[in-house]
């Protein structure tokens, strides 16, 4: 069932937008650019696509399925994850581009976290947090989605800023995550799986509250 709503999903309700916010993916290969920020695009690639879905009254039409509500979430949970999954491999792709055409010391980023694998171990905290705050804001009322995103923007600008000041005043965050890749490889995955953790985390505990917020959402309301 999750599948053929996934289906509806990507043929129904991808907006355009998000997809090129995919490309921006490519910005780790501009020198000087906080490159977390490319987390944040795809956030409104997101926005997007409920406002889209809410223009297009996509939840009234998906309730007359014959499917739970619950699953109507779920289904929208699993394109943002696709989404995400899809920009982290183009991410890892030009980490690798920029990993050519760069020397080490030219790849150093000063606004922020180095091109390197714990910066696409950050993605994971960017993307639940987003969750957390955006989807079950956006299910206690489907008509609201300008909210939500300023809310889990303003999250996400916090976390940004935290990225770049911690890359000056931290000295474990500066000297041995915020470095180029291979050094200090084995302490940079184990932050990866910490924040592939509580990226995880987060979104299950998002899905579960959207998910309760939209059983109680009146449609008629």
């Amino acid at each position: 069932m999750l599948k053929k709503l996934l289906m509806k999903e990507l043929r129904l309700c991808l907006h355009p937008a998000a997809v090129i916010m995919l490309s921006l993916s490519a910005l780790v290969l501009v020198p000087g650019y906080p490159f977390a920020l490319m987390y944040f695009y795809l956030g409104l690639g997101l926005f997007f696509i409920c406002m889209s879905a809410r223009e297009n009254h996509d939840l009234a039409y998906t309730m007359t399925l014959p499917v739970p509500k619950k699953e109507l979430v779920s289904a929208r949970f699993a394109l943002a994850l696709s989404l995400e999954f899809g920009q982290l491999l183009l991410a890892a792709l030009f980490l690798w581009l920029r990993s050519l055409l760069y020397s080490p010391d030219q790849a150093a980023n000063p606004v922020g976290m180095d091109a390197n694998i714990a910066l696409l171990g950050q993605g994971f905290v960017y993307y639940g947090l987003f969750h957390l705050v955006f989807f079950p804001l956006h299910y206690r009322d489907v008509n609201q989605v300008g909210k939500p995103f300023l809310l889990a923007s303003l999250l996400q600008a916090v976390l940004v800023t935290a990225d770049i000041v911690l890359s000056y005043a931290l000295p474990f965050y500066r000297q041995v995550l915020d470095t180029p890749d291979p050094r200090h490889l084995g302490e940079k995955l184990l932050f990866c799986l910490c924040c592939l953790v509580l990226g995880g985390l987060c979104t299950l505990c998002a899905l579960r509250r959207s998910q309760r917020n939209l059983l109680r959402y009146d449609i008629r309301g």
